[in-house]
C-alpha cells in the first residue's frame, strides 16, 4: 500500500483553504448582488396624519397614461391622491421614466408630498419619487424606496419593467409594489 509523500497532507490542507476563501468571496459577492438597496427618506411634511394601511401593484404601460389612487387616512376619509405619471422627451409620447406623486387633498398648495425638500435637487432622497431605469439615476430603478410622510409610510419598489425594443431607452410597462402603512417597513418583520 503506497502511502501519500510527507508534507502532501499540509498541501492539501492549503489548497482546500485557498479553494473554500475562493468560494465563499464568489458566494459573498453573488449575494450582495442579489440583495436590493433601501433609499430611505423623510417629507418635508412632518405632522400626525396617518393613514389607512394598504399595499398594491400599479402596472403601469405606454398606452395606459396615469396611475390614479386615493389614499385614505386612518379614519377612512380620502385623504391623499397618488398619481404615477409617464414622462418622456418634451413632444413625443414615448415613455422613458414614471413619477411618483402624492398630493394632499386638505392642503393643495403640497402637490407632492414625497419630496424631501421642496427646492430641486439632484440628492438621491429627494428623488425617490422618481422611477427611472437609467443606468446613472440617482437611485437605482429595483431599489426600495421608503418616505416617511407626516406620521406613516410610502414604501415602493420596481419589480418589473420593460423596454421597447431592448436596446432602447423607451419603456412599454413597469410594475411597481406601493405601500402604506403606519410603522417604519425598515423594522418590520417578513
Amino acid at each position: 500500500m503506497a502511502l501519500a509523500p510527507e508534507g502532501f497532507n499540509s498541501t492539501m490542507k492549503r489548497i482546500l483553504l485557498a479553494i473554500a476563501v475562493v468560494a465563499s468571496t464568489f458566494l459573498a459577492q453573488t449575494w450582495a448582488q442579489d440583495q436590493r438597496e433601501i433609499f430611505y427618506a423623510e417629507s418635508f411634511r412632518q405632522g400626525a396624519t396617518q393613514v389607512k394601511e394598504e399595499s398594491f401593484e400599479a402596472k403601469l404601460d405606454s398606452h395606459t397614461g396615469i396611475y390614479r389612487d386615493r389614499i385614505k387616512d386612518s379614519r377612512g376619509k380620502d385623504r391623499y391622491a397618488l398619481t404615477i405619471i409617464p414622462q418622456g422627451p418634451e413632444g413625443d409620447d414615448k415613455v422613458t421614466s414614471w413619477q411618483v406623486k402624492l398630493a394632499d387633498l386638505h392642503h393643495t398648495i403640497y402637490d407632492n408630498v414625497l419630496l424631501a425638500s421642496q427646492e430641486p435637487s439632484s440628492d438621491p432622497k429627494n428623488n425617490l419619487w422618481w422611477l427611472d431605469p437609467k443606468k446613472f439615476s440617482a437611485v437605482p430603478i429595483k431599489a426600495r424606496r421608503i418616505i416617511k410622510v407626516d406620521n406613516f409610510y410610502v414604501s415602493m419598489q420596481v419589480t418589473a419593467y420593460h423596454f421597447t425594443p431592448g436596446d432602447s431607452p423607451y419603456l412599454d410597462s413597469m410594475t411597481v409594489e406601493v405601500k402604506f402603512s403606519n410603522a417604519d417597513p425598515r423594522t418590520a418583520k417578513p
